[in-house]
């Protein structure tokens, strides 16, 4: 079957590519296409992103069963799939973390656990640097 280019679908992928570092949630995203002036349906946004999610250009997160999937555009690179994420419960930033210490735990894991971590899922809550400063003013 054909893959058809619609506006709708390009201005959702660079809605994402332009917050690669953030989560969104569909309403999220809704609002960032309104405020472009690129309005649309909920119903679009999640068929949309159903396909984009399908196609791999587009990764999902479902925290539980009382949240709103999440969404993050997947670049080429394949990066996702070789650090943890760390999330900002306050501003909600997500950080990708290149540290040996991570990558130890997931050999561990491994090695001693017998237990594969998948780090494109792996998301770890906190608050951020900058929100940290933000507190002690």
């Amino acid at each position: 079957m054909q893959e058809y280019k619609t506006k709708q679908k390009e201005f959702l992928l660079e809605c994402l590519a332009e917050n690669k570092d953030v989560h969104m949630t569909a309403g999220d995203i809704s609002a960032y296409m309104r405020n472009k002036g690129h309005a649309m349906g909920m119903s679009t946004v999640y068929r949309q992103l159903d396909k984009l999610v399908s196609s791999g250009l587009v990764r999902k997160y479902i925290v539980d069963e009382n949240s709103s999937a999440c969404y993050q555009f997947a670049d080429s690179s394949g990066v996702c799939s070789e650090h943890f994420h760390l999330k900002c419960s306050v501003c909600g930033r997500l950080i990708h973390t290149d540290c040996s210490l991570m990558r130890q735990i997931a050999d561990h894991m491994r090695e001693s656990h017998g237990f594969e971590v998948d780090c494109t899922k792996t998301l770890l809550y906190g608050t951020c640097s900058d929100c940290l400063k933000k507190e002690k003013q």
